[in-house]
């Protein structure tokens, strides 16, 4: 469906990860002549190479060697136990390898133009591509995507630029392991990173600037993260105000004001997970007056399109959420409507994502899903809420399993619809589903509390916040 020979196409997607392959697909079924244009060293995205799966394959192991050390209580001996960091890093590696490779086949299979190279605007309609061999090319679109992921975002910490740091692009490639570590942040990557090390025994110490951990959870989720993290003997920190970071013989120090009075944590390395920005710098956005914000972030309409009707982005650079399933459906949005300005199609409807559904989660120990509105966020909107919650250490299969720690949250309207859930405890990104799948249906208490759960299930203690709040409302 390309458009080689004369290098114009009616869809050009700029990056070749999750959002822009799921665009690319998308466009080529729909008729469109495509091409994706990705100068990464390695094709794959950042979930596949820096994110998603590369952080979860170390946290597999880390999760192991936990329950290896867990076997007493169950009746079990594990003894000998050893870490063996260089043998995580070559199984992820081994992994990684696999899934990039299964994605550079999908790029590569022809149903589409791969131009490899890094793209920039000249005008609206017009990208030139700086190639791996020193030339360049140059290409006209009729419509264009914007998906060219997230890099890793800085601080303005005085000292810190001189100090010498990881970020988690560092850490999925570390194949040895400190003895201590300050890890910078509260958000999802920093908070799995420490998970990641304090399971090898790693001494680990995170500062955090917010006044809890997970700024977007509510509340009582964060307390019991924090609480869990502390138990195990992370130290955390929050409510802070970073003033200053360097090294000396005794390690990396970083020194931050809490209530006024200053303080100095020091550790053998620091890790810089303070999240990440659009990777838009370089794409000369003026060219084409796409508008942008101060992070470089692309603002778009619910349909995926830049302040030019013509230009679509997804993914990080556009996103609300930086979680790939979002990016996808924002990619495969944007071709469809993509293919509909290409076609003259003034009857068939635009496609929208349903942010209603907006799911998130964190792999960490506990692990926490959340889908929809936060009790905190339902208010803010001005909704009326109902909240309702039950915990594990009152659960029969989470009792048996040993994972007691945590609770599910169910957030009503005042007639009984699910506006939000939230579960903190054992497999919760797993178990999440069951609250997204209510929802996506538009469901209610009174009818999640009415279908049958198998026992001994963790999934069945959703049953009892849904039963509560569906009697309190008179559902029942």
């Amino acid at each position: 469906m390309g458009g080689m020979s004369n290098n114009e196409y009616d869809f050009a997607v700029i990056g070749g990860g999750s959002a822009g392959y799921a665009a690319a697909r998308t466009a080529v079924d729909l008729g469109l002549s495509t091409v994706v244009i990705d100068g990464a060293e390695m094709l794959g995205g950042l979930c596949i190479l820096r994110g998603c799966m590369p952080s979860k394959t170390l946290i597999e192991s880390a999760n192991r060697y936990r329950m290896m050390r867990e076997a007493k209580e169950f009746g079990l001996r594990a003894n000998g136990l050893e870490v063996k960091p260089a043998e995580i890093i070559a199984r992820k590696r081994k992994l990684i390898g696999d899934f990039a490779g299964y994605r550079q086949a999908q790029l590569e299979d022809g149903r589409f133009d791969l131009a490899r190279g890094h793209a920039k605007f000249t005008d609206a309609h017009t990208l030139h591509i700086d190639l791996p061999d020193g030339g360049s090319r140059e290409v006209k679109a009729k419509t264009i995507l914007i998906a060219t992921g997230s890099v890793i975002s800085s601080l303005p910490v005085p000292g810190l630029s001189d100090t010498p740091f990881l970020t988690s692009d560092e850490v999925l490639e570390k194949e040895t392991l400190p003895k201590s570590i300050i890890v910078l942040g509260g958000g999802a990557i920093a908070l799995e990173m420490a998970h990641y090390y304090a399971a090898l025994d790693v001494d680990v110490t995170i500062i955090q600037r917010s006044s809890q951990l997970l700024r977007s959870a509510d509340q009582d989720v964060a307390e019991v993260l924090q609480k869990s993290f502390e138990k195990r003997g992370v130290t955390v920190h929050t409510d802070t105000c970073l003033t200053q970071a360097g090294h000396d013989a005794q390690g990396k120090w970083v020194e931050y004001e809490h209530q006024g009075n200053t303080q100095r944590v020091t550790a053998e390395e620091l890790l810089v997970a303070t999240g990440r920005r659009p990777n838009t710098e370089s794409l000369a956005l003026d060219m084409a007056s796409v508008d942008t914000d101060r992070r470089g972030g692309i603002e778009v309409s619910a349909e995926q399109r830049t302040n030019q009707n013509h230009i679509f982005a997804a993914g990080d650079p556009a996103s609300p959420l930086e979680v790939v399933h979002i990016a996808i459906a924002q990619g495969e949005n944007a071709a469809h409507n993509a293919s509909l300005l290409v076609n003259k199609d003034t009857t068939t409807k635009c496609k929208e994502i349903d942010y209603r559904l907006k799911l998130f989660g964190i792999f960490t120990a506990p692990e926490i899903g959340m889908v929809g509105l936060t009790e905190r966020e339902a208010q803010a909107v001005g909704k009326t809420t109902h909240a309702a919650t039950y915990p594990f250490d009152d659960h029969g299969k989470s009792m048996v399993s040993g994972d007691e720690e945590g609770f599910v949250k169910l957030v009503a309207d005042d007639d009984g619809t699910i506006l939000g859930g939230a579960v903190i405890g054992p497999h919760a990104v797993e178990i999440i589903h069951e609250i997204t799948v209510a929802m996506h249906y538009h469901g209610t208490v009174q009818q999640l509390a009415q279908i049958p759960h198998y026992h001994p299930t963790l999934s069945e203690i959703w049953t009892y916040p849904a039963e509560e709040i569906a009697e309190k409302l008179g559902l029942l």
